[in-house]
């Protein structure tokens, strides 16, 4: 059957699903609400921030807050890492919409030609740019392209991409060039096709191979509507590869492109519901208030309008890169079994969806980062994504902690969604079916269930070595079993396992499972076995139970993810005081971990500047590193310890030196993994944090020193008291950031820290900031 065939064919459900959307008020979002008007968020954005550093899902431009589409130019196309838009590349390859967690696809550039270039087109289409003509806002971008002196305009919503292409005034063809078979990002796009099905309307769809990550191969379709007519469609059989040549008369050419992971037919409605005009700048400003909606959910005052601009931007990125996967209707791709199939999500009494589908990045880290954030101040997104979740675990059996595609990936380690999903619920965000949730999280730490595999561990569980972290209290290193995937480092799986079996613990504890959470809490205690306390820091043991011999701590990936011995010694959030008694009291720990800070001021707190270079052999030998995640916590630790003036000191020099650039060459000094480390700068900035991830029952917010003078959280309402929450930093400058005195509502705090269900509802926490620590 044709793709004109089946178009036809579906006409019929195609209405009916069209007035079936038209009767449903209201769509689910995760920006339903205006908070505070007149101040434009999203104009002190820096969408640049780290460009030269980009990653192939890190840069966004023409998209909306987790959209689908995610529209933006691609100057480097090949593999995961140094792909996607980057800075320093001055040649664009083609506007693409997908740029997600292992998924890439439907690039288009738009060309013009004439006899000579005709021939070749398919070969040689690259386009110089200048950033001097480029314009990148929250939702739009703007670029020239020098060869052809097209002017392309870029907006989208939330599934459509929508194109705006101003043609030079002369005598060659205008056309479109559809690369629906090449290598974009972490896959190959493969069996390309595409078909004219009206004068100004095409549809087709892009295979994405299978990657080590994502193990099955993922179909993206589309369908694309112009406001020109179509003059001839023509395929090249050597790249397989399509031209479009567009009316000649037309120079302003207006193009949609909607996509869905379903079918053509829903990429037909995505358009109809989201996209049913043709008004690109009415488009463009409901993405850029789409985006204040939610950017204005926190609003700060004082500081530098550098610290601002880079303020916003961290926000911007905590509120991106993990993307929605359904269709407006609620269909979407469930691959967790053998074979695809098109899932449903459950509708509510008007017949829409009660949430999104979402693409996604690990969680791993999520615990000082997301979980906080979003809990506080975006509960609508925390519980989207946890109900998202838990569709795969009925989908497939198992909650992820990084799925693509619509199946798992395996990315990382443990079982890092059980901190979210508890976090939510302990905050009262998730209430329904609570012992469901909990049977779907505790099968998750037993065997066979995702923490007992390792990294993109696909077909065993035997990498994740949780037999013997169950049968012997540690999981050793090596895996004697051999390799099985990523991360196989055992002191690193033992820790994290631990944290994650003590959150567990706290829902049990919660729902009345009085043997579980014993249970459990016993588990939690299982990092003790990889402290040597003979050297002071956490050591891998082999499966005898021998300390791992000539042990440098200081070595990377030594027995540690993505990290090495010293940073990950104070991987225990669950129990700061347990550690600090292993070390031989809290003035022996306070004493080692302000020595480790000191070290790594002189290296800037981060390994490196990227990612890529956390193993060169002196920055991986950092004792902190904030620019990836397994010690980004360490500077709250000193207020576990009675020690807040030494958290405020370094919490403040890290926020201003590794979240403090605003240049496309600096920005995060690492992994930024989809708003990881965009919540850290947020949260670190205006001075809240949570140790154990918000997993504790009335979760405590450990207060720091926030940098602006005053920050307003506006409180939504569907979840918590419709107010305000504010903080104000009273004297607060670059040399007074030690909190001398804290009272909440006109209450004196005796301890460094609030309580959640007081932050939420609302009130004015005052904080007197002071040049000198208060002893």
């Amino acid at each position: 059957m044709t793709f004109i065939q089946t178009y036809k064919n579906s006409i019929a459900f195609l209405a009916i699903s069209l007035l079936f959307l038209v009767s449903c008020k209201e769509q689910p979002s995760t920006t339903k609400k205006v908070v505070v008007e007149g101040t434009d968020y999203a104009a002190k954005v820096y969408p640049l921030l780290d460009s030269e550093n980009s990653r192939w899902f890190y840069f966004t431009s023409a998209s909306r807050p987790f959209g689908m589409v995610n529209l933006s130019p691609d100057t480097q196309i090949g593999g995961a890492w140094g792909s996607g838009y980057r800075y320093k590349t001055d040649t664009i390859k083609g506007f693409s919409h997908i740029h997600a967690w292992q998924m890439s696809g439907i690039s288009v550039m738009p060309v013009t030609i004439n006899d000579t270039t005709k021939k070749d087109i398919f070969n040689d289409f690259y386009s110089k740019f200048s950033h001097e003509t480029e314009v990148v806002t929250p939702g739009y971008h703007k670029v020239e392209l020098e060869r052809y002196q097209i002017k392309a305009q870029l907006t989208s919503t939330k599934r459509v991409g929508f194109h705006h292409y101003s043609y030079p005034d002369n005598e060659e063809e205008k056309g479109l060039l559809f690369n629906l078979n090449t290598l974009l990002g972490p896959s190959k796009n493969i069996d390309g096709f595409l078909e004219q099905i009206s004068e100004n309307e095409l549809s087709g769809y892009i295979i994405m191979e299978s990657t080590h990550r994502r193990p099955k191969p993922m179909t993206a379709y589309f369908k694309v509507e112009l406001n020109t007519e179509i003059s001839s469609l023509d395929k090249d059989e050597r790249t397989g590869n399509y031209l479009i040549s567009l009316d000649r008369n037309k120079n302003d050419v207006l193009m949609k492109v909607g996509i869905s992971y379903t079918s053509v037919t829903n990429a037909s409605i995505n358009i109809a519901s989201e996209l049913p005009d043709w008004d690109f700048n009415e488009t463009r400003s409901d993405a850029k208030k789409e985006w204040n909606n939610l950017l204005s959910r926190i609003d700060v005052k004082g500081g530098s309008e550098q610290d601002q601009r880079r303020f916003y931007t961290d926000l911007w990125h905590a509120l991106q890169g993990r993307r929605i996967i359904s269709d407006i209707n609620g269909a979407y791709p469930d691959n967790t079994g053998d074979k695809l199939r098109v899932g449903q999500l459950p509708l509510d009494a008007k017949g829409v969806p009660k949430f999104n589908h979402y693409n996604s990045d690990s969680f791993w880290g999520a615990q000082w980062t997301l979980n906080t954030l979003w809990g506080l101040v975006y509960p609508e997104i925390m519980d989207e994504f946890s109900n998202s979740l838990l569709q795969y675990y009925k989908d497939g059996g198992l909650v992820p902690r990084g799925p693509s595609g619509g199946n798992y990936t395996y990315v990382m380690t443990g079982a890092s969604t059980t901190p979210f999903l508890v976090s939510a619920i302990q905050k009262g965000i998730l209430n329904d079916d609570l012992e469901g949730v909990y049977k779907a999280l505790k099968k998750n730490h037993m065997p066979s269930g995702i923490m007992g595999k390792s990294g993109y561990e696909h077909k065993t569980n035997v990498g994740g070595g949780l037999k013997y972290y169950i049968n012997q209290g540690y999981v050793p290193y090596p895996i004697p079993e051999g390799k099985f995937g990523s991360h196989q480092d055992g002191a690193s799986l033992t820790m994290e396992y631990a944290y994650q079996d003590w959150t567990l613990a706290q829902l049990a504890k919660r729902l009345g499972h009085t043997d579980d959470y014993d249970y459990f809490m016993k588990r939690s205690t299982n990092y003790k076995n990889v402290f040597d306390t003979q050297i002071g820091w956490m050591r891998p043991k082999d499966v005898e139970g021998q300390w791992k011999k000539n042990y440098d701590p200081y070595q990377a990936e030594n027995g540690f993810i993505e990290s090495n011995g010293a940073q990950s010694t104070w991987f225990v959030p669950h129990d700061i005081k347990g550690l600090a008694n292993l070390m031989g009291g809290q003035d022996a720990a306070i004493e080692k971990l302000n020595i480790q800070f000191e070290t790594a001021e002189t290296l800037g707190f981060t390994a490196g500047t990227s990612h890529s270079v956390e193993l060169h052999p002196e920055y991986s030998r950092i004792p902190i590193n904030f620019g990836n995640q397994p010690s980004i916590q360490t500077a709250f630790i000193f207020s576990q310890l009675n020690r807040p003036d030494l958290t405020q000191l370094w919490s403040r020099k890290v926020a201003k030196t590794v979240f403090g650039g605003l240049s496309p060459s600096t920005g995060y000094n690492g992994d930024e993994d989809q708003g990881l480390m965009g919540s850290l700068a947020v949260l670190m900035k205006i001075g809240l944090f949570q140790m154990n991830g918000g997993t504790e029952a009335n979760p405590e917010y450990q207060i720091g020193s926030p940098i602006f003078d005053e920050v307003r959280i506006k409180l939504n309402a569907d979840y918590y008291n419709d107010g305000m929450f504010t903080i104000k930093a009273n004297n607060n400058n670059d040399a007074n950031f030690y909190v001398s005195e804290a009272e909440f509502n006109g209450v004196s705090l005796e301890a460094n820290s609030l309580r959640h269900e007081d932050i939420v509802k609302g009130g004015e926490l005052n904080l007197n900031m002071v040049a000198k620590p208060i002893n």
